[in-house]
């Protein structure tokens, strides 16, 4: 069964039973519930975009269709990125959007991510009634005179560019003065087109592109992690670039290179971008639980304020505009800039690093030098069903209660006298707890995660009732 409902959307692999995969009859019902959510709002208009991925285009024209049959008007962005659909929604005015990527998952994935009226992610509360309205199929559709409009608009991108290229914190000069070689990997999805034009509006002097044509054939898994990016590694030292640049198949993540052809490192991502925004204004910020130390070392440093937020793009989001903070993200490389808008956005965080990095004037590695090493082992621990993750996760952090606890998401032990932390949240679909561990060695986060393994063990075979 490869069908995943969530308070956030669907995702799936294409074909198979109904019900089971993301198969025509699945992405209708759940257009359908999702529009018929739009509709009970007041909304009139959807706007649609997609990445490049085999099934983008038959997927795109079923959602496209079921919207229409309900009566609402489609604004098609075509091929798109994640960030720029966000941005049309609340220029077009719709109710909402749709996102038709399975982001980093492989291939025969697909998936509909779902905007509220603000270009946003929609919260757990409105996703729930989504799923309601599926599954109660609690939705009606309009008559021949009452059919929803369709649009095509392939403007946006240029738009978003745009808007990138305006911004006072992106200094297209300076880019252009530094003369930057640079290879761009975007696994021949929607990167592949907005990343060298993007480059190119910024005046780089040279792009080489490597899997750029929007094909959806991806050379190699697409998720940005750096056993993932090799080959884009031994491009930029051997043509002697000064950064690689890799994006996933929807662009909200990014993953840098540095020009000695070793990983910028994707928690480093948001690190560096942030840093650049606190030299030049105090400010305060904001990443998810499980997310490098450094980025409050950064912050505190520079006077500005540290929030960790639950895992989850829209909690992230929450904690940033409850803080006022002017930049945040995720460790896996997602860069939140809210003057632009609040998601996820690697165009955006493209154009950020280089303006840093040109006007820091000096090469990526020396930059990603300047600050603290830390290194996350991840991990996870498959239990016996029936087994209470809560009663768990409740032993363990009493456990270690002399500890700095946070529980906004599982449970998180800071060890502030070692700069050491370990997160353990549970899988909301599988008996799974996963354990993630940071420290300033690779040796220590691994060892500290075996610890709190080795207590998990000790606790389920001590006899202690953990049973649901």
């Amino acid at each position: 069964m490869s069908l995943i409902k969530s308070i956030s959307g669907i995702r799936g692999t294409i074909g198979g039973q109904p019900g089971e995969n993301l198969t025509p009859v699945d992405v209708v019902k759940f257009a359908a519930a999702f529009g018929a959510w739009i509709i009970s709002r007041k909304g009139r208009k959807v706007v649609i975009g997609r990445d490049a991925r085999l099934s983008g285009e038959m997927v795109s024209s079923l959602v496209c269709s079921t919207l229409q049959g309900l009566g609402l008007d489609v604004v098609d962005l075509g091929l798109s990125t994640t960030p720029t659909v966000e941005i049309a929604v609340p220029l077009e005015k719709a109710g909402g959007g749709i996102i038709l990527t399975a982001s980093h998952n492989p291939i025969q994935w697909n998936a509909l991510k779902l905007l509220n009226e603000r270009g946003e992610f929609i919260s757990a509360e409105d996703g729930a009634q989504v799923l309601k309205l599926a599954e109660d199929e609690n939705f009606s559709f309009a008559g021949v005179t009452k059919l929803g409009s369709y649009i095509r608009n392939d403007k946006y991108l240029i738009k978003h560019i745009e808007l990138i290229r305006k911004s006072k914190w992106v200094d297209a000069k300076a880019i252009k003065k530094a003369r930057f070689k640079i290879v761009v990997d975007a696994v021949n999805s929607t990167g592949g087109i907005a990343v060298p034009l993007l480059l190119k509006k910024l005046g780089v002097k040279k792009v080489v592109q490597l899997y750029c044509k929007p094909n959806g054939k991806f050379p190699h898994n697409p998720e940005p992690l750096p056993e993932n990016i090799t080959e884009i590694c031994r491009v930029v030292k051997k043509q002697k670039c000064d950064l690689g640049i890799v994006v996933d198949p929807d662009v909200d993540r990014l993953a840098l290179v540095q020009e000695d052809g070793k990983p910028f490192g994707e928690e480093y991502t948001l690190v560096a971008v942030a840093d650049y925004m606190l030299r030049k204004k105090k400010t305060n910020t904001v990443s998810n639980l499980s997310s490098t130390r450094a980025l409050r070392d950064i912050t505190e440093k520079a006077g500005g304020h540290y929030t960790a937020a639950a895992v989850g793009e829209v909690n992230v989001v929450q904690a940033m505009k409850q803080t006022k903070a002017l930049i945040g993200g995720e460790g896996n490389g997602g860069v939140i800039f809210p003057e632009l808008h609040y998601g996820r956005d690697a165009l955006m965080g493209i154009a950020l690093f280089l303006t840093h990095l040109a006007k820091s004037k000096m090469k990526a590695s020396e930059l990603r030098k300047t600050y603290p090493d830390y290194f996350i082992s991840k991990n996870k621990i498959e239990l016996t069903p029936g087994i209470d993750v809560d009663a768990i996760l409740e032993t363990i952090r009493n456990k270690y209660k002399n500890e700095k606890i946070n529980t906004a998401d599982g449970v998180k032990i800071d060890f502030e006298s070692t700069r050491e932390w370990v997160h353990l949240r549970k899988s909301n679909t599988e008996p799974i707890i996963r354990i993630y561990a940071e420290a300033q060695t690779s040796f220590k986060a691994d060892v500290l995660a075996q610890r709190i393994i080795t207590d998990i063990k000790a606790l389920i075979s001590s006899g202690v009732d953990i049973s649901r």
